[in-house]
């Protein structure tokens, strides 16, 4: 989605809520906010570049206002309410499909020289860096088919467990089933199932996606609640006139309940 262009052709781009208001497209680039460690960021679109991945933005430089400008990703993004054709099971394979071609492109990449906005967990921490936040309006489509990640602001050095786990819990969904889509009410396990499968996640790792159901969502909401606190105007809404803060805490109770039938699943 995106408000109509003003008079210099920009257009404000809308979906996700950390630089909300802030991000914009001018032909056929995206403008967004310069960050402390957007070098390092820059560092991992370039080297997803030359790898020959391609579903990422390319980094093109900054703007006369200080901007960084990345490649537009062309495509269709589900931000809420989320288009049923982004809850069905192709999608979600798809998206696992295109979560193994980035960690496969970035394996090769040094990311030991960098500094990283945050820290995953000391336990999920491997030799990639995990994209962190794969949500639903993170991913770009074409044709129903997921082909893009954007938004590697929380970046950092993590592991594949870690990213299918953040992925799974976010597109099967692993949440109360009040919170859950009504097209796929009643299915996260064998959505989860579905996810892992078609990453093609090695049988040592299955338990540990589920271990890693509660710590990344903990981790997820801390950057929510650490820029609520911080006076962060689009979050604070959604937290508290929005549910959000609500939603989160059902959540967390409802992996925590039913972490015994998802290994179950997972695990046979």
């Amino acid at each position: 989605m995106s408000a109509r262009p003003d008079a210099c052709g920009e257009v404000l781009l809308h979906g996700g809520l950390t630089n909300a208001g802030l991000v914009s497209r001018i032909g056929a680039t995206v403008r967004r906010p310069w960050t402390e460690t957007s070098a390092a960021t820059h560092a991992l679109l370039a080297h997803l570049e030359r790898a020959g991945f391609e579903g990422a933005p390319r980094f093109l430089g900054m703007d006369e206002r200080g901007r960084e400008v990345l490649s537009y990703m062309d495509g269709e993004v589900p931000i809420e309410p989320h288009p049923e054709w982004a809850l069905t099971d192709d999608a979600l394979v798809s998206v696992a499909q295109l979560l193994r071609r980035y960690h496969d492109a970035v394996a090769s990449f040094d990311h030991t020289v960098h500094t990283w906005p945050r820290t995953v967990p000391q336990k999920f921490r491997g030799t990639i860096v995990s994209h962190n936040d794969p949500n639903l309006d993170n991913v770009v489509f074409v044709g129903g088919r997921a082909v893009a990640l954007i938004d590697f602001d929380l970046s950092a050095p993590g592991s594949a467990v870690w990213d299918v786990a953040c992925a799974a819990r976010l597109w099967a969904p692993l949440r109360d089933e009040c919170d859950v889509p009504e097209p796929v009410r009643g299915r996260s396990a064998e959505r989860l199932c579905t996810f892992v499968d078609a990453y093609g996640l090695p049988a040592g790792d299955r338990a540990r996606v589920v271990d890693a159901l509660l710590p990344g969502h903990d981790w997820a909401y801390d950057v929510v609640r650490e820029a609520v606190s911080g006076g962060h105007r689009a979050f604070g809404q959604a937290w508290h006139a929005g549910g959000v803060g609500e939603r989160v805490l059902r959540t967390r109770r409802w992996i925590a309940a039913h972490d015994r039938s998802l290994r179950g699943a997972l695990i046979g």
